[in-house]
């Protein structure tokens, strides 16, 4: 059938000048819509003849396609309303022009989030630019977002190198600790002769030397469920804490104040990631874990050992679920937990839900 050796040259060719696909759909459409009227004007001719087929073959055959393209862009739909970009504030949340916390230092650095983008900035962030699911618009939404990180140890030094190097605008970091000596096996933030500096002090400069163009508040303290407010003033938290606690507390705030949660955690040669996001649809720590565990089952990793690789690890991928969260790209983990076993390397995913019972997120919609 000449007609459908049309329709294929024609999807082939646009295919292999990368026509952009709007265009490429209405090329097509054009040519169908040609044929269906040959059909319908000139039945008997011999250009339908060698075109071939019939009028209603020819509708059947499109109507076929459209259904496919609503199914697909139905699905596209469905999983942009799933990534919530976090380019608008959550309900609840303050816009990202508010003052930091009243109990926070000044940042290191304060760029004006009017600024215009500079040619240094676009040089640096040129991989992301190029990026089709982030792009320059992207970029924008990592440099206008306010990231809160708790814990600056194993899991929020890779966190905060690579937040701050992707150019998320402001980075508030919270941890009440000192650098010591056992650190430096897996914090690779710090350095040795930084021993006995407050480690959210010692992070901001490391961050703010790699990246200038990023501020950084310290927050030399620990974070408790009171913190709301603080957690209403990001729009997204990343928590690196070692105790379950900690992330309970933690848990607890950004629940209440409807901030998506990127949570890790690790334990000798194992790691986990996921996004507690129970404000879209997702479970909240206590979901999955609504009471703490058993003496001795969890124990923390200076009692237990961690391999020193593995922060790295678990630590890149909360980085990157970061990034995704804010941007928009990808399947987030919301409804998902990443486990990662280092010692025999395997990686597998299992899915998570809401319990409606939850007493900490079932009220939160």
């Amino acid at each position: 059938m000449l007609g459908l050796w049309l329709i294929v040259g024609l999807g082939v060719l646009a295919w292999i000048i990368e026509m952009p696909r709007r265009q490429a759909t209405a090329m097509i459409a054009g040519a169908w819509l040609g044929i269906v009227a040959l059909h319908a004007i000139a039945p008997a001719s011999g250009l339908a003849a060698r075109i071939g087929g019939s009028r209603g073959g020819w509708l059947l055959a499109g109507g076929l396609v459209a259904l496919i393209l609503l199914y697909r862009a139905g699905l596209r739909h469905l999983r942009a309303r799933a990534a919530a970009p976090l380019d608008r504030p959550a309900p609840g949340a303050a816009p990202l022009d508010a003052p930091a916390p009243l109990d926070a230092p000044a940042p290191l650095n304060a760029p004006a989030p009017d600024d215009d983008v500079g040619d240094a900035e676009l040089e640096r962030y040129a991989r992301h630019i190029v990026l089709r699911e982030i792009g320059g618009p992207g970029q924008m939404r990592l440099r206008a977002a306010r990231v809160l990180v708790v814990g600056a140890g194993g899991l929020g030094a890779p966190v905060c190198l690579y937040l701050a190097a992707a150019g998320v605008g402001r980075i508030t970091l919270a941890d009440d600790d000192r650098v010591s000596l056992s650190n430096l096996q897996r914090q690779v933030i710090f350095r040795s002769d930084q021993r006995g500096q407050g480690k959210v002090q010692a992070a901001a400069a490391a961050m703010t030397a790699l990246n200038p163009h990023v501020a950084v508040t310290p927050l030399p303290r620990r974070i408790t469920q009171e913190d709301t407010t603080l957690f209403a003033d990001h729009d997204l938290i990343v928590d690196g804490t070692d105790s379950f606690a900690a992330r309970e507390a933690i848990n607890r705030a950004a629940t209440a104040a409807r901030i998506p949660l990127v949570s890790g955690a690790i334990a000798q040669w194992e790691g986990q990631v996921t996004l507690y996001d129970p404000a879209r649809g997702g479970p909240c720590l206590t979901c999955l874990f609504p009471a703490a565990p058993a003496p001795g089952l969890a124990p923390a990793c200076a009692e237990a050992g961690v391999v020193g690789a593995l922060p790295g690890v678990i630590g890149s991928l909360m980085a990157l679920e970061a990034i995704k969260a804010i941007t928009g790209a990808g399947d987030a983990l919301r409804g998902r937990m990443l486990i990662f076993d280092g010692l025999h390397g395997e990686t597998r995913t299992i899915r998570t839900a809401r319990r409606k019972d939850c007493p900490v997120c079932k009220d939160a919609r």
